[in-house]
C-alpha cells in the first residue's frame, strides 16, 4: 500500500509538473492576486490529486484547469454571498509612500493598459472571463476550453463572442476616454 501510494504521487507530480506553469499563470489571471493564485492552484492540484485514480490521461492541462474554474467560480460564489474584508497588508500597502523613482513613461503607460483590459476582463461575467482566460489569454483550442469548462464546443464558441463583444465595449469606452479613438 505504501509503495502504491508513493508511486501514485511520483506519477502524478511527474505529470502536473508539465503544466504547472499554465496552471499558475491562468489562476493570477483569475485572481489578479499572487497569494490568491497561490492558494488556488494548491487547492486545484490538491483536489487533482484526490481524484487522480479518475483521470481519463487524455488532457491533462484541460482537466487540472476544468478543477481550478470550477474551485475559482465557487470560491466567488462564497465571497459574494460573505462579508467583505480588508486585509492588514492590504491596508499597510495602501499608507506606504510612492517611490521617488518615476518609472519610465513605456511602463506607465504599458500599465495602465494592462491594468485596463485586466480590469475589463475582471469585470466580465464568470462563466465569459473563464472562456476568454482559457482561449484567449492561455491559448487553449476551442475543445480544451469546453473539456476544461465541461461544456459543448458550440457553448465554447458563444462565450467567446459574447464576452470579447463586451471587452471591445468596455475597452473602446476606455479608448474614446483617453483620446485614444
Amino acid at each position: 500500500m505504501l509503495f502504491k501510494r508513493r508511486d501514485k504521487r511520483e506519477e502524478f507530480e511527474r505529470a502536473v509538473k508539465e503544466v504547472f506553469p499554465a496552471i499558475y499563470s491562468t489562476a493570477l489571471r483569475f485572481t489578479r492576486q499572487e497569494e490568491d493564485a497561490q492558494d488556488l492552484t494548491q487547492e486545484t492540484l490538491i483536489k487533482a490529486y484526490q481524484a487522480w485514480d479518475r483521470f481519463d490521461g487524455r488532457n491533462l492541462k484541460a482537466w487540472l484547469l476544468r478543477i481550478m474554474t470550477n474551485t475559482y467560480i465557487n470560491r466567488v460564489r462564497k465571497q459574494k454571498r460573505g462579508p467583505e474584508s480588508v486585509s492588514l497588508e492590504d491596508s499597510v500597502e495602501a499608507t506606504n509612500l510612492p517611490s521617488q523613482e518615476a518609472p519610465p513613461l513605456e511602463q506607465i503607460l504599458e500599465r495602465v493598459v494592462d491594468n485596463s483590459l485586466e480590469e475589463a476582463i475582471q469585470s466580465l461575467p464568470d462563466e465569459y472571463r473563464a472562456a476568454i482566460v482559457l482561449s484567449d489569454v492561455e491559448g487553449l483550442s476551442y475543445r480544451e476550453v469546453a473539456d476544461a469548462l465541461g461544456v459543448p464546443v458550440g457553448t465554447v464558441r458563444s462565450r467567446l463572442a459574447r464576452g470579447r463583444a463586451m471587452l471591445r465595449e468596455k475597452l473602446l469606452d476606455y479608448a474614446k476616454e483617453h483620446g485614444i479613438v
